[in-house]
């Protein structure tokens, strides 16, 4: 595993930290790193004091990466990407309806969410129904009517490509 432990060594916490993790003696290199202008040695045990503008970078490249993951990266606010606002996604968590109990009465249970794109390609959900959903979904035609016995799990995306035609996707699980 590569731990060691003495405890009669008076070094910093970070050697000792490094120390857990290598063996100065048998280090070798077990996967690829890629070149980070690395100013350290690897068989240093304080590796990670030299290599401070590489971490920094990392660091930068890593919080940029965050902060732009749940958005776009360039402005889509223009009629041009009008499809990517036009994309809706339907989680049928669950929608069930059935007759029940000695008088029959309709029972009907359901868990729908919506989710959409917003101006800048943000993604949000949304608690929904099941009679928003698309004519073009498969399984709940008749929600509603006379009490017929339906049970539905699905994703169903749809939406309007640049032309303005229509296309959809359903997946029942």
């Amino acid at each position: 595993m590569g731990a060691s432990h003495e405890t009669d060594r008076q070094s910093g916490r970070a050697e000792r930290v490094i120390d857990v993790l290598f063996h100065e003696d048998d280090f070798q290199q077990s996967q690829s790193l890629p070149d980070l202008e690395r100013s350290f040695d690897a068989n240093s045990s304080d590796a990670f004091r030299h290599s401070g503008k590489a971490q920094t970078d990392l660091v930068q490249k890593v919080l940029t990466l965050r902060l732009t993951a749940d958005r776009a990266d360039i402005d889509i606010s223009g009629p041009e990407f009008n499809f990517v606002r036009s994309i809706r996604v339907f989680d049928v968590r669950y929608a069930s309806q059935r007759k029940v109990g000695e008088n029959e009465q309709c029972r009907r249970d359901a868990l729908v969410y919506l989710g959409t794109y917003g101006t800048q390609g943000e993604f949000a959900w949304a608690i929904s129904k099941p009679t928003a959903l698309p004519d073009a979904h498969v399984g709940l035609e008749d929600w509603g009517l006379n009490c017929p016995s339906l049970y539905n799990r699905s994703v169903f995306v749809d939406w309007q490509d640049y032309d303005g035609n229509y296309g959809f996707e359903q997946v029942n699980y």
